[in-house]
């Protein structure tokens, strides 16, 4: 198991930009795909990028397609999630998550995810 931990939420005015970061421990993070995930109050949490364990091959929600950008830095087992351009409506707590190469494709989906984080609070105003 990899233990994650997600750094960079706060407080932002529509417009601006926040870039989280998602620490892992263990030395098989080269070979784990990564994704970041989100749930607003009141709703099921859903699916915002992945990332291969390559960084070669990279999915977006179409919701942030554009604005944010997913990146890897293998050499420090950290995951990004640089998000420009922010709405009210990505408001939520955002959740980095685990999957390991092995384990198949690049997944969208929560439950093909075997590690999570903690999550960190990530509030635009308006």
């Amino acid at each position: 198991q990899v233990q994650l931990v997600e750094t960079g939420g706060g407080l932002v005015q529509a417009g601006g930009s926040l870039r989280l970061s998602c620490a892992a421990s263990g030395r098989t993070f080269s070979s784990t795909a990564m994704g970041w995930f989100r749930q607003a109050p009141g709703k099921e949490r859903t699916f915002v990028a992945t990332i291969s364990w390559s960084g070669s091959i990279t999915y977006y929600a179409d919701s942030v397609k554009g604005r944010f950008t997913i990146s890897r830095d293998n050499a420090k087992n950290t995951v990004y999630l640089q998000m420009n351009s922010l709405k009210p409506e990505d408001t939520a707590v955002y959740y980095c998550a685990a999957r390991p190469a092995r384990w198949g494709n690049p997944s969208t989906t929560a439950p093909d995810f075997g590690s999570w984080g903690q999550g960190t609070q990530v509030t635009v105003s308006s």
